[in-house]
């Protein structure tokens, strides 16, 4: 259905975000970036989050000259406070403890770096609302190693489900890829075209 000229690299070691891209049907290489994402400063979250996408497409994409780099990066944001990916036990159960019965906010920022240095950066958000928590349900979702390697300390994707009432937006942005927006962008950019049956 879709067609590119174009050599496509994602610039992610996620296998979620590598599982949505492949929806496209269209061939791409992982290159993943080794820059430091603690070095980032800035005032707002829409703003951060953009320039870490950035920050790990510009280094992927001085590895990889003539392709077009694909890279994102997702946030977890309660009441204006980034939830980081959490580092220990007590550190997963007070994220949860503290999303249980409210709604927070998933913000993915994808950038785009074509081969002659172009850049397109947006910002996709979703409300996620989550049930109210019992202990017993939160140590036992963060003593099944779920959490950790994912923002805001669960994993819409995985058993992490359980703890979601409702969205409102793109699931996929929850996952890590905004791929309907990415698909527009890409679209809009002439990077990709239907392909003429």
């Amino acid at each position: 259905m879709l067609k590119t000229t174009q050599q496509l690299v994602l610039a992610s070691a996620s296998p979620r975000r590598k599982e949505l891209l492949d929806m496209l049907a269209l061939p791409f290489t992982v290159i993943t970036s080794d820059v430091e994402e603690t070095s980032i400063q800035a005032t707002t979250m829409q703003t951060y989050v953009k320039e870490v996408a950035l920050l790990k497409t510009r280094d992927v994409a001085k590895k990889a000259a003539n392709a077009t780099v694909i890279g994102a990066d997702t946030i977890v944001v309660d009441n204006h406070e980034l939830l980081h990916k959490p580092k220990s036990r007590e550190e997963a159960i007070a994220h949860l403890l503290r999303l249980s019965g409210n709604q927070h906010v998933v913000m993915t920022a994808v950038a785009i770096i074509q081969p002659d240095g172009k850049e397109t950066v947006f910002v996709e958000e979703t409300i996620v609302v989550f049930h109210q928590l019992s202990q017993k349900l939160i140590e036992a979702y963060v003593d099944s190693g779920d959490p950790f390697d994912k923002a805001g300390g669960y994993g819409i994707q995985t058993i992490g489900t359980l703890l979601v009432k409702r969205i409102e937006g793109d699931y996929n942005n929850v996952v890590g890829l905004p791929l309907a927006a990415l698909f527009s962008q890409l679209v809009e950019l002439q990077i990709i075209q239907f392909a003429k049956e």
